[in-house]
């Protein structure tokens, strides 16, 4: 064990955290309000502390320094002095072991307790009250960390945009109940780089996944108490720190190694990251790093009533990235991720909160600007959830160039459709198109709508088509949570049936909406299990549900059923990177010509003649045909899309040019191969709830 010195040198405030430098540590920790920090020492099997040291220096508002002889290795963590007045906004308690904002490694997770408190939880003053209980036995030790690792010649795959196709993947859900032959740590990173999950995602034509959260979170107490627990991971604790749930082994390594293997495979890898809050909840939530360092300065406070936390997240608090400090610290955390992880992008939860000023939403605010601007994060993928809870909150098609943004109106519109509801076409076509209507500005391009049918928040593909009304019973909240409009249909009977009629209408209408996703322009994201019709039995919030409920059942893969939707997905992908037109790296607005006469993008009628706008009002709708041209190269690619939600075939006259026809797809008969129609045809049967999708090279006099 290593002696430690009487007091530690100055150090340096230039880089936060706990950095190692091959003869000694740096520790440097940001706190503009705080009278005093110390520094806690633990042995190495973190049964006692061992140390503890005044940090000397006080500079720029960082309390900072230097511990000679230290090693990657060393436990410690950081009590802060300062006052104790609510009423302001101060919560300093130097009886609360705090984790380093900073910290690269952690040694566990949180055992929950009354002493991670800054108040007498019970007390009638409530947070007014004070709590001198020793909070360290119950939290874990920051881990000062070497993060050398040898990536040889890994290379980002830089996907372009116009060919991304996105899944969203819970790391734990989507590998938990995999067999694979090397038998790696199921739920874990090791699992996620296995040639088998590859495998698959090659064969769906995916180039990225996107992963729900993995950096390091907290479950909230009160689930834990209900024999729950927070699953989906939205409750960030630690933001330098990867999930210890989701290593096998302990190291961040097994992090490194996947992303590795999955570029070597060609397939990106996106964070869905939460820097809107932290798990630390409202004012009377407990004191772990944040509100113990500086609770004026980390969260946004109600102006005149400091004693109370903003709550434009809907979890008890907001994240202040008005004060430069915060902003540096996401700032940092993400060129951690990108640099040390070679994550590929990010996809930021809640994102109008991060540009929310305190004068509200604003597309130029510091976060943005500071995004666009940083030479290695402005060449990541970056992607906005564009709502929020708070005032404003709904942004979609507001922020700056650069963001992708999630698309919930083609996710409602597309379920609409296909329910068969009144006056959706106009609206369908709008987003089949890349909602231009909402995000052709500023120089966009489609690629900004990331098209969603379904994600982790909702039904899964399975049971959109399978249940009326939401059933989340399991979450033991009265089942009055999650969204009570799921715009979805039984189609006859309520969750599972063994009639045949119904498993066929509900098997059209969810590849039809299927099709709809990965054929329509913008970029598509799937939901993991989607492809072999994944059911969460109707919970529409499976937030808390880290079991079958949640998990991916592989077994459904190799059922029939599983198997033809599997292959019916990966053929829709082919067909997206086979034709340009259903990939358009611009907007069409039917003003650019490919060819003479044939503008890049025009809407049908069933009788082949362009619709005209008394039929974009009709209430008693019938079929939308789409055709879209597009030059790849020296030559043109065109394709006729035609949609039919009703409950009857229509026959639909091709709008031409005259040329060879292909049937590349009829989604009533997936299996189907491509059928090139008789010279002489000029027509086309548009099964019920189906969608068919042709091609065309015109005759040489049209190409002229």
């Amino acid at each position: 064990m290593m002696r430690f010195p009487s007091a530690l040198l100055p150090g340096t405030p230039t880089r936060l955290g706990a950095h190692w430098d091959g003869m000694g540590v740096n520790f440097a920790v940001f706190s503009a309000n705080a009278q005093q920090v110390d520094l806690c020492l633990f042995d190495p099997r973190d049964r006692r502390e061992i140390a503890r040291f005044r940090l000397p220096e006080y500079t720029d508002e960082v309390w900072h320094g230097y511990l000679p002889d230290a090693e990657p290795g060393l436990l410690y963590g950081f009590r802060a002095f300062g006052p104790y007045d609510p009423v302001n906004g101060h919560r300093f308690n130097p009886h609360k072991l705090l984790i380093d904002p900073y910290a690269r490694r952690l040694t566990g997770p949180i055992s929950w307790s009354d002493m991670q408190f800054g108040y007498r939880l019970h007390s009638p003053r409530a947070d007014l009250s004070f709590d001198r209980r020793d909070s360290a036995p119950y939290m874990p030790r920051c881990v000062v960390v070497n993060d050398a690792y040898e990536w040889e010649d890994d290379v980002l795959p830089r996907v372009p945009w116009d060919r991304t196709v996105i899944m969203e993947a819970h790391v734990k859900g989507l590998t938990m109940c995999r067999e694979m032959d090397r038998n790696p740590q199921p739920g874990t990173f090791q699992a996620l780089g296995a040639p088998e999950m590859i495998a698959h995602l090659h064969r769906l034509g995916v180039t990225t996944l996107e992963l729900l959260p993995i950096q390091c979170f907290a479950p909230e107490r009160y689930l834990l108490e209900r024999g729950l627990t927070n699953y989906w991971g939205y409750n960030t604790l630690a933001f330098f720190v990867p999930h210890a749930g989701y290593l096998a082994n302990g190291s961040p390594h097994e992090l490194r190694a996947a992303v590795r293997r999955l570029h070597k495979a060609g397939i990106e890898v996106v964070m869905d990251v939460v820097y809107n809050h932290t798990c630390e909840g409202s004012e009377l939530g407990p004191t772990l790093c944040y509100r113990g360092l500086d609770n004026a300065t980390y969260y946004r406070l109600v102006p005149g009533n400091e004693r109370h936390m903003i709550n434009d997240t809907g979890c008890g608090n907001t994240l202040n990235l008005s004060h430069p400090r915060v902003l540096q610290m996401v700032l940092d955390s993400l060129r951690y991720w990108a640099s040390e992880f070679h994550i590929d992008g990010f996809r930021f939860d809640l994102a109008p909160v991060l540009g929310r000023e305190p004068y509200g939403f604003d597309p130029g605010s510091g976060f943005f600007d500071a995004i666009i601007q940083d030479p290695v994060l402005s060449g990541r993928k970056l992607i906005a959830e564009p709502w929020d809870p708070g005032p404003g909150g709904y942004q979609f098609g507001n922020f700056p160039p650069g963001f992708a943004e999630w698309n919930d109106r083609f996710r409602d519109t597309t379920r609409r459709f296909w329910r068969g509801d009144a006056m959706q076409q106009g609206e369908m076509a709008a987003r089949i198109a890349g909602s231009g209507d909402l995000l052709d500005k500023r120089g966009r391009r489609p690629w900004s709508s990331i098209n969603i049918l379904t994600t982790h928040d909702g039904f899964t593909l399975e049971d959109v088509v399978s249940y009326a009304g939401r059933h989340n019973d399991a979450n033991r909240e009265n089942g009055q949570d999650g969204h009570a409009e799921n715009y979805s249909a039984n189609w006859g009977v309520e969750g599972p049936s063994d009639d045949p009629a119904i498993v066929e209408l509900r098997g059209r209408v969810q590849r039809a909406m299927m099709a709809t996703l990965m054929l329509s322009h913008g970029t598509p994201m799937l939901l993991a299990g989607d492809e072999f019709n994944q059911t969460q039995e109707g919970n529409n919030n499976a937030y808390c549900q880290d079991n079958d409920i949640s998990w991916l059942d592989w077994d459904r893969a190799e059922t029939p059923a599983g198997q033809v939707m599997t292959g019916f997905v990966a053929r829709l992908a082919a067909l997206r990177r086979a034709h340009a037109s259903l990939r358009a790296a611009r907007y069409m607005h039917g003003r650019h010509h490919p060819l003479p006469d044939l503008p890049d993008i025009g809407w049908f009628r069933r009788d082949g003649s362009p619709m005209g706008q008394e039929q974009w009002g009709e209430e008693a709708f019938h079929l939308l045909g789409v055709r879209r041209a597009s030059m790849e190269g020296d030559s043109v690619d065109i394709t006729y899309m035609l949609l039919n939600p009703g409950g009857d075939d229509i026959r639909a006259v091709l709008p031409g040019p005259a040329g060879q026809w292909v049937l590349l797809l009829d989604t009533t008969r997936p299996e189907q191969p491509e059928t090139a129609l008789d010279d002489a045809a000029h027509d086309v049967v548009v099964p019920a709830h189906g969608l068919v999708l042709l091609s065309v090279v015109p005759d040489a006099e049209d190409a002229a």
